[in-house]
């Protein structure tokens, strides 16, 4: 079986997940070229801190949008989470502490103080709304994500939660001062603090509502016939589901297809009995299975062959 529905116009985002050295970079660098090859501008992108992109395209690549040399329609992107988070700073520096000045007792040191800590996940939460303001621009059909391994990833997909407690945080403290200075003024009048906490609560809703729009997002989960990493992608599915972001394809990678010598027999068959359980535990997949290959996929060449297992 192949991967289905990729083509669809409506659906804008692509993403591969599963345990770190199933072939995500491979499954999602190759579906590029494929959909690329279709007439789609496609956009491939890489949330992994690693980022195995440029190793598997074999072009360098970075945080600036660029043409994959040789290949019409298809472009690619490593977020820099840090940056991001950096930009973000530097664009709402003065509504943040705004609140933070209106709704507490701390002097101005002090809130720069706070402002400079690094709150956990943050980062991680700019680099998707990164993500999510490119589809906005509509500058391509398609977005494609190589997210990081499984706990990464998940950590990824559920940072519209943590963004929202986050704000939850700042409301808070700024519902304090609003009542105050209705209570002595009689009047309240919303300002550029308030302003800001309305922004992020859009992205947020904007952020989730993508991810459960299985008419606009498809998460493919890639692993291999071994038992943990069965165990991580059923980990994987069953979190994504909390949350509920579906998934509906799952791609088993470097499958043995010649049995020329006794390993290759022993090995394939104990493959054969993890591919038999991974049926059994996931027999609501559409389910693709690809080849182990002689040589890295690495290239345009390789990844141009590669495809045709993915999308046969």
């Amino acid at each position: 079986m192949a991967l289905t529905g990729l083509k669809e116009n409506a659906l804008k985002l692509i993403l591969f997940g599963g345990k770190g050295g199933v072939g995500k970079t491979t499954c999602a660098s190759s579906t590029g070229f494929y959909l690329a090859k279709e007439g789609f501008k496609t956009l491939v992108i890489s949330t992994d801190p690693a980022h195995s992109l440029s190793d598997s395209l074999g072009q360098k690549i970075g945080d600036e949008i660029k043409d994959v040399e040789g290949v019409q329609n298809l472009n690619v992107l490593e977020v820099n989470a840090q940056k991001a988070l950096s930009q973000f700073k530097v664009k709402y520096e003065a509504q943040i502490k705004k609140i933070f000045d209106t709704s507490t007792y701390l002097d101005q040191e002090d809130i720069d103080s706070i402002f400079a800590l690094p709150i956990p996940g943050i980062d991680e939460v700019m680099g998707f709304k990164t993500i999510v303001d490119l589809i906005d621009e509509a500058k391509f059909d398609k977005y494609i994500v190589d997210t990081a391994p499984t706990g990464h990833a998940l950590r990824l997909l559920t940072l519209p939660e943590l963004l929202d407690e986050w704000i939850k945080v700042l409301a808070k403290m700024r519902w304090k001062y609003r009542y105050m200075v209705e209570t002595f003024s009689g009047k309240y009048n919303p300002d550029e603090g308030d302003d800001f906490l309305v922004e992020m609560k859009k992205t947020v809703k904007k952020i989730e509502g993508l991810l459960k729009d299985q008419n606009k997002c498809e998460f493919i989960a890639v692993t291999i016939p071994e038992d943990m990493a069965i165990l991580e992608t059923e980990r994987l599915i069953n979190n994504l589901s909390k949350y509920g972001i579906n998934v509906r394809q799952l791609v088993i990678n470097n499958v043995l297809e010649s049995i020329g010598c006794g390993f290759c027999r022993e090995r394939k068959k104990e493959q054969g009995k993890y591919i038999n359980q991974i049926g059994g535990k996931f027999s609501n997949l559409k389910i693709t299975i690809t080849p182990l290959q002689s040589k890295e996929v690495k290239g345009i060449d390789a990844l141009e062959n590669f495809k045709e297992f993915l999308f046969r």
